[in-house]
C-alpha cells in the first residue's frame, strides 16, 4: 500500500520546492510587466530605473542546477516573541534568497537574514530555541534527500550530518561554488562580523577563507545594502584566473554589483611592459619608496624669490614675499594633497589681496576674488612656488636620475638599494618607458599624493600574503574611510617581498585595528594529503597552527617514482580521469610546455587557468605559479624539486610547492624523477 503524498515528507518538501520556484518565477514576472512611463520625470531617470530593474530581474533567475533552498528550520516559539506556554513555534526554509507568495508571506528565507541564523549556529548544547533542523540533499535541481536533527531533544544523541559532508567533498567541475548550505559556526561569525570594523582572516589550505570572504561581501550588501550602493563593494585577487574562478559565486547569491579586480587593475596608470629582478621588486615594494617619493614630490615647492603685483583697473596691490611664505608654509603644514594645495593657493593669494581692497574702502565680494586668483601675476606665480607634478614623469626621473634619486632617498635606502631601483638604461619618456609591476605602484602612490583615491566602502583582499608594502598601501587607499576583509595563509606566501606578519601587513593597509581570525578546520584537503604537505610548515611559517582536516572520507593519496619524461605524469592522469571530477595537472612553469605537447601528442583535451572545465573535458593544466587559490577534485603533482628550483630562493620556493600540494578535494598523485625535497621527508 502507497503512502498518501500528504503523509510522505519528501514528497511535501519537494512540492514546497515546486512551488517557491512558481513563486519566484511570480516576483520575477512582476518586475517584467512593470510600466515606468508615468513615474519618470526625464529620460536619464528613465535609464536608471530600467537598469535597476535588469539588475532586480537578474538577480531573481532560478538557476536549475542550483537548490533554492537547501535547509529548514522550526522553531519553538515565535522568533521575538515571548516563550508563553504553549506558544506555537514557526516554520522557515533557509535559502539563497528571499521568495514570497502572492500574498507576501515568505517561502523561503535569505540566509543572511537573522532568522536564518541559527541554521548555522545552533548545536544540541545551545539550540537557539530551534526544536528541528533540516538539511536538503539534491541531485542537480531535483531534492532527493533530507536530514534531520531535534536539536531541542535531550534524548537524541549529536550526529554528524552525512548531507553536510556529501555536500562538502561533492565532485567540482567548472567555477568555484558558493557555500551558504555548509557554513560552519567560526565561519558564520566572521560572515557576519559588522561592516565598520576590519577582519583579517588567517586559512590554511581547504579552510574556506576565500569563501567566507565573498560570502562577508554578500552579508554586508544585504545588512547595508543602502550604504553600499553609495560607497561601494571590491573584490581583489592575485590574478584573472583566480577571478574567473570565483565571479560566479556573488551573482549566484543574487549578488551582481561587486566589482572585481586585481592589484594591478587598480594601478593601471601606465602599460605595464616590464619586469624587475627580484632583489629590485623588494626595495620598490618597501614601503620606504613612500617616503622617497614624497620628499621628491615636494622637493617642487620653492620659497617665493620676491613678491607680487596684482593689477586691478588703476590700482595695484602687493603681495609681499613674505607673506606668500607664511602660506606656502602653511599649507604644508595642513598635510593636504599637493594638488589640493596648489588649487588652494591662488584663493589664499587672492584673499591677502581682498583684506588690503576692504581696508581702502572697497567691498569686494567672491567674484572678485575668484578674478584675482585668475589673474595673471597671481597665476605667475603659483606655477613658481607650487608648480603642476606628473606622477609618471616623477617616478621616471627618480628611476633615472641618480643624482635626484639620491638627494630625496639621504638616509631612507642605502647606496646599494638605490643602485638596485635605478634603470641601467633610462628611458626617454613616459611611454617609451618598460614599466614593471612594482613601478605601477609607485606611480599610484605618487598619484595619490598628487590627487586623493577615491575610497569604497567595503574591500575585500584574497591572497593578501603575496603583496609587497606598497601594494599593502595601495589597497589600503581604496578603503581609507570604509573597511576591509583580508584574507590568507602566511605559508603560502610565495613572492620575495611576502609578509612575514599579519600585524606588519594590517598597518600598511592602514588597518592596525583590524581583528585576525583564525580558520584551522580543513573542509576540503583530505587528512592524508593536508598531513604530508605540513611537513614542511616549520621550514616555511613556523608557529602556524597545521590545518587539522575534519574530512571523514580520507581521500586518494599516492606518491609515485616514475621514468624520466611524461610517461608516468601522462598515466597518472589517465587514472584520475576515470573517476568522476576535475583534475588538475601541476607543474613547474618551465615544465608546462613539454607536459603540454605531451598531452596534445596522447590526444588528451585540457584547458589552462580562467578556463571553465566541461563534462568533456575536466584535466587543466596548471602552472604553480597560478595555482593559488584554485582547487580540483584530483591533482597530479609534476616533480615538487622542479616547483621549489623553479623560484628565487628556497623559501618562496617550497611555499610554493606547500600550495601546490594542497589544491585536490578528494585525492593527490605526485610523480618524480628526481628526488623529492628533504623537507618531505617525515
Amino acid at each position: 500500500m502507497s503512502t498518501p503524498v500528504h503523509d510522505d515528507p519528501l514528497s511535501r518538501e519537494r512540492a514546497h520546492l515546486a512551488a517557491s520556484r512558481s513563486a519566484l518565477r511570480a516576483m520575477r514576472e512582476d518586475v517584467e510587466t512593470l510600466d515606468i512611463s508615468d513615474v519618470t520625470a526625464n529620460w536619464v531617470n528613465a535609464a536608471v530605473l530600467e537598469r535597476q530593474i535588469e539588475d532586480r530581474i537578474k538577480a531573481l533567475a532560478d538557476l536549475s542546477e542550483t537548490p533554492l533552498f537547501f535547509g529548514r528550520l522550526d522553531y519553538l516559539h515565535a522568533p521575538g516573541a515571548e516563550r508563553a506556554e504553549g506558544a506555537e513555534g514557526e516554520r522557515f526554509y533557509v535559502g539563497r534568497r528571499h521568495v514570497h507568495d502572492a500574498d507576501g508571506d515568505p517561502m523561503v528565507i535569505d540566509w543572511r537574514a537573522p532568522v536564518s541564523q541559527p541554521f548555522y549556529r545552533a548545536s544540541k548544547n545551545d539550540p537557539l530555541d530551534v526544536s528541528l533542523r533540516r538539511r536538503f540533499g539534491y541531485t542537480g535541481g531535483d531534492l532527493t534527500a533530507y536530514e534531520d536533527e531535534h536539536l531541542s531533544d535531550p534524548a537524541e544523541a549529536a550526529t554528524t550530518s552525512k548531507l553536510l559532508q556529501q555536500e562538502i567533498e561533492r565532485p567540482r567541475v567548472g567555477p568555484m561554488r558558493d557555500i551558504v548550505a555548509t557554513i560552519q559556526p567560526e565561519q558564520d561569525e566572521i560572515v557576519r562580523a559588522g561592516l565598520t570594523g576590519s577582519v583579517c582572516v588567517q586559512g590554511g589550505p581547504g579552510t574556506g577563507k576565500t569563501a567566507v570572504g565573498l560570502h562577508r561581501v554578500a552579508y554586508l550588501l544585504y545588512a547595508h545594502r543602502e550604504r553600499l550602493a553609495r560607497t561601494g563593494t571590491l573584490v581583489i585577487g592575485p590574478n584573472r584566473s583566480f577571478l574567473h574562478y570565483i565571479e560566479q559565486v556573488l551573482p549566484a547569491l543574487g549578488e551582481l554589483t561587486v566589482r572585481q579586480a586585481t592589484v594591478e587593475d587598480l594601478v593601471g596608470h601606465v602599460e605595464v611592459r616590464g619586469a624587475d629582478e627580484a632583489a629590485t621588486a623588494v626595495v620598490k615594494g618597501d614601503a620606504r619608496m613612500a617616503e622617497v617619493l614624497r620628499r621628491a614630490l615636494y622637493a617642487h615647492v620653492s620659497p617665493p624669490a620676491e613678491g607680487i603685483v596684482v593689477v586691478r583697473g588703476s590700482r595695484r596691490w602687493r603681495v609681499a614675499a613674505y607673506e606668500l611664505e607664511e602660506i606656502v608654509r602653511e599649507l604644508l603644514a595642513r598635510d593636504i594633497r599637493y594638488g589640493a594645495a596648489r588649487e588652494a593657493l591662488p584663493q589664499r593669494i587672492a584673499h591677502l589681496v581682498l583684506v588690503q581692497m576692504e581696508r581702502a574702502g572697497e567691498a569686494p565680494d567672491d567674484r572678485v576674488q575668484n578674478a584675482v586668483a585668475r589673474n595673471t601675476a597671481v597665476k605667475a606665480a603659483v606655477k613658481e612656488i607650487w608648480p603642476p607634478v606628473d606622477p609618471a614623469k616623477l617616478v621616471l626621473r627618480i628611476l633615472s636620475d641618480a643624482d635626484f634619486l639620491a638627494e630625496h632617498a639621504a638616509g631612507v635606502l642605502s647606496e646599494d638599494e638605490q643602485k638596485a631601483v635605478l634603470w641601467v638604461k633610462p628611458a626617454r619618456s613616459v611611454k617609451s618607458a618598460k614599466w614593471s609591476p612594482a613601478d605601477a605602484v609607485l606611480i599610484d602612490e605618487a598619484t595619490d599624493l598628487v590627487e586623493r583615491t577615491h575610497s569604497l566602502g567595503h574591500v575585500v583582499l584574497d591572497e593578501a600574503q603575496d603583496l609587497s608594502p606598497m601594494q599593502y598601501r595601495a589597497v589600503g587607499r581604496r578603503c581609507t574611510t570604509g573597511s576591509a576583509t583580508v584574507l590568507g595563509d602566511l605559508a603560502q606566501g610565495t613572492t620575495p617581498w611576502a609578509t612575514r606578519s599579519w600585524a606588519e601587513a594590517l598597518g600598511h593597509l592602514g588597518k592596525g585595528e583590524a581583528v585576525v581570525e583564525e580558520l584551522t578546520a580543513g573542509f576540503r584537503v583530505p587528512t592524508d594529503v593536508i598531513a604530508y604537505a605540513s611537513r614542511l610548515l616549520p621550514h616555511i611559517a613556523p608557529g602556524l597552527t597545521p590545518v587539522a582536516s575534519i574530512r571523514e572520507n580520507p581521500g586518494f593519496f599516492d606518491i609515485r617514482t616514475t621514468p624520466a619524461g611524461t610517461a608516468g605524469v601522462l598515466a597518472a592522469c589517465g587514472e584520475l580521469l576515470s573517476r568522476e571530477g576535475s583534475v588538475g595537472l601541476i607543474a613547474a612553469d618551465a615544465r608546462v610546455p613539454e607536459l603540454a605537447a605531451a598531452l596534445d601528442a596522447a590526444g588528451v583535451g585540457y584547458v589552462g587557468p580562467g578556463e571553465e572545465t566541461t563534462h568533456a573535458t575536466r584535466l587543466t593544466l596548471v602552472p604553480a605559479s597560478l595555482a593559488k587559490g584554485l582547487e580540483y577534485d584530483y591533482v597530479v603533482l609534476d616533480e615538487p624539486r622542479a616547483v621549489v628550483d623553479g623560484e628565487p630562493d628556497e623559501r618562496t620556493g617550497l611555499r610554493r610547492l606547500y600550495v601546490a600540494l594542497t589544491r585536490a578535494v578528494s585525492g593527490l598523485i605526485v610523480t618524480h624523477a628526481t628526488e623529492l625535497p628533504p623537507q618531505l621527508a617525515s
